[in-house]
């Protein structure tokens, strides 16, 4: 680290300081038990080094989901403070308010150095509207002294705890926060060649931006998820009753003519699958078969000696692509092997289907195949690429399939991330005070 151009919590006196941590607590709860914990882990190493400053107070900030209203109790950050406190090994005081005279109060009453968890941000709508007077409210409350940014799945978004209130306080960076942006613009800034992008997902809509950015700086761009059906519709591929999105044809037409041309400007390729892996059930309790829809390989090898039906190369009434097939998960995880940088955002397939009867997950073979390539390499440390996961979706899978580890970077930004990767200003980041 050390070209991150924001002042950061090593910048400022913390000691006897009442410091106001904005973090990003929005995991996944189920029956008021948090079924993942990886934002509340990776947050520790900032709250560890203000501990360690000896501040008078540390109060932390958060919001969870989208709640409808304050009753929404499914959306209370109590199982956090739970969980963050036996993470922490120490007690962490929950206020069931964040601003008012009765947690004012709570707090002023809490002996020095205590940590402190207040509710739901967005249990208040002018959180989301970048409210002044709302902002205004929280400092008033936790009478802080100093405010820490350290929510980087919340800093592309211009809220009251992400911009209007570092207009009222010292505003700086968590160590957190800190790793993230350097880490993101560092790969796609000066990556170690080749750099490979591997984006996948659900949408269009979603990744244009990025896609568009890896086009311009990526030697490789490969695409696969439900996104990729849209490439194969414009190609008149058959993609049958699959999830695409018609408004978007136009731009995918405009991504495969540019990265066509920049395959004849420079060493560049583009990748869009050859093969699918089609269903007429995405729960995964039909049966599935390959279609191969360009290359009619494993079209040619089934159907030897006679030339392949059309079934081969079609889907059939009621069938959808839900993963990229073998030979296309094969050829971008060769890409990836031969890379000294990947990034990844957004599965190949429906990887999160469970299979049944012992099976594997009939839709995840894709994905495995191309982060198998990312994570080993040959089982060659010297050949393994630099690899950054982006994204909730490819987030959430590597954490399920307990890989976070053989990962370089796993971020906490969705979002965030992404914005961040198209090269857009994230609004949280640019409010804080400069170096």
């Amino acid at each position: 680290m050390g070209n991150f151009y924001k002042k950061t919590v090593r910048d400022v006196e913390l000691r006897g300081k009442r410091v106001l941590l904005r973090a990003d607590y929005n995991v996944p709860i189920n029956d008021g038990k948090i079924a993942d914990d990886y934002r509340l882990r990776q947050s520790l190493l900032t709250i560890d080094y203000i501990l360690k400053q000896s501040p008078e107070q540390l109060v932390i900030i958060s919001h969870l989901g989208r709640p409808k209203s304050a009753a929404d109790k499914e959306c209370s950050l109590f199982p956090v403070a739970k969980r963050l406190a036996d993470l922490l090994g120490q007690k962490v005081d929950f206020m069931p308010e964040c601003v008012g005279q009765k947690t004012s109060d709570e707090l002023r009453s809490l002996p020095p150095g205590r940590i402190s968890l207040l509710e739901n941000l967005r249990f208040h709508p002018e959180e989301e509207k970048n409210d002044k007077d709302f902002a205004k409210e929280i400092v008033e409350t936790t009478a802080a002294d100093v405010f820490v940014q350290d929510g980087f799945g919340v800093v592309h978004r211009a809220h009251a705890s992400t911009e209007a209130i570092t207009h009222l306080l010292p505003s700086v960076a968590g160590l957190l926060l800190e790793t993230e942006v350097e880490t993101i613009n560092k790969v796609m800034n000066s990556p170690e060649r080749p750099l490979t992008a591997v984006i996948g997902g659900a949408k269009i809509s979603d990744k244009i931006d990025v896609l568009n950015r890896f086009l311009e700086i990526a030697d490789c761009v490969a695409i696969g998820g439900a996104l990729a059906n849209n490439f194969l519709h414009v190609q008149k591929f058959d993609t049958g009753q699959s999830l695409v999105e018609p408004e978007t044809y136009a731009i995918a037409k405009e991504v495969i003519a540019k990265a066509r041309r920049i395959e004849r400007e420079r060493q560049f390729n583009f990748i869009i699958p050859v093969d699918v892996v089609v269903s007429t059930d995405a729960s995964g309790r039909a049966r599935t078969r390959i279609v191969d829809l360009a290359a009619h390989t494993v079209a040619d090898i089934e159907a030897y000696p006679k030339k392949p039906q059309a079934r081969a190369y079609t889907l059939l009434a009621g069938e959808k692509i839900f993963d990229i097939g073998p030979i296309s998960a094969g050829v971008i995880a060769g890409a990836v092997s031969l890379s000294k940088t990947v990034i990844w955002s957004g599965p190949l397939g429906v990887a999160e289907t469970h299979g049944i009867a012992g099976a594997a997950a009939p839709f995840g073979h894709g994905t495995k195949l191309v982060v198998d390539a990312m994570i080993s390499s040959s089982n060659s440390h010297a050949n393994k690429p630099f690899s950054v996961v982006g994204g909730g979706d490819t987030v959430s899978y590597v954490e399920n399939q307990g890989l976070v580890q053989d990962f370089d970077h796993v971020s906490t930004g969705g979002s965030a991330s992404l914005e961040l990767m198209a090269g857009n200003k994230l609004p949280g980041v640019e409010a804080l005070e400069n170096k």
